[in-house]
Formats: structure tokens, sequence, C-alpha cells
């Protein structure tokens, strides 16, 4: 006799390989996305979905609520009860009190840095590309040199 799983989501929260939670029963999560903020439910319709730096919460089996800063992610829902959440970064609290000011300042600051240096690294890119592509461009006046 094979038992049923308990009712509510199964939802397992990574960053970087590691299982930071891995719980049962999930009643209920909210999250946010760049078009605002939202809620999942047990059946909810298949979901994919690119996080932004926020706090993401979840109500336990028990009633409890469990909150977790996050620097970006990915949340993926399958079944209406596989709910996972991939991010690179993740701060795990108990109140979104303590989360709230000084953990996201300080994943939006890491998050604008990492934004600021990709841009650059882009820029640096285009520029050198613009630089060999110069000499080849018709009426040049320093054609490639030939080997």
């Amino acid at each position: 006799m094979t038992t049923a799983p308990p009712p509510g989501l199964h939802f397992v929260l990574t960053s970087l390989g590691s299982v930071l939670v891995d719980a049962l029963g999930v009643q209920s999560l909210r999250a946010e996305d760049p078009s605002g903020s939202f809620g999942i439910l047990p059946g909810h319709a298949d979901f994919l979905t690119v996080l932004t730096v926020g706090v993401l919460s979840w109500r336990e089996a028990d009633g409890r609520w469990r909150h977790c800063a996050l620097r970006r992610g990915v949340l993926t829902l399958r079944g209406g009860r596989e709910l996972s959440v991939a991010t690179r970064e993740a701060v795990p609290g108990t109140e979104i009190a303590e989360l709230v000011p000084e953990v996201l300042a300080r994943l939006t600051r890491r998050q604008k840095t990492e934004d600021d240096a990709r841009r650059e690294s882009r820029q640096l890119e285009v520029r050198a590309l613009r630089e060999l592509v110069r000499p080849l461009r018709p009426g040049s006046l320093h054609p490639p040199a030939l080997p």
C-alpha cells in the first residue's frame, strides 16, 4: 500500500548547488518578479518566472511563515505541486524584519555591481570590435598590414 503525499507544495530552494530548503506540505508562497508580487497555492498551473532581488515568503505545513532574501533567481512550478527556486545568493530567516532593511540593501548593491560590470564589459567588447573593423572599411586610411 502506498501512502499519499502530504497536501500542499513540495518546495525546494537551492543556491549554487546547495539545498537550503526542502519542505513538504507548503501551503502557499509569495515572490516577486519584474511584473510585481505574486502568490502560488497548491494546484496552480505550471509556471516559470525570473525572480528579482526581493524576499521570498512561504507558509509551511504547520502554518509558520518562513522568509528568504534572494538576489534574483528562477522559480519553476510543475504539476501544481513541485515548486523549485534556484538562485545565486539567498539569505534565509524566520523574521521578515531581519531580512528587509540590511540584507535586501546588500543584495541590491551586489546585483548593481554585477550589472555595472557586465555593462562595462559589453562596452569594451563593442569598442574592441569597432577597432578591429575600422581598417576593413572602404576608404580606410590605414589598410590592414599583410603578413
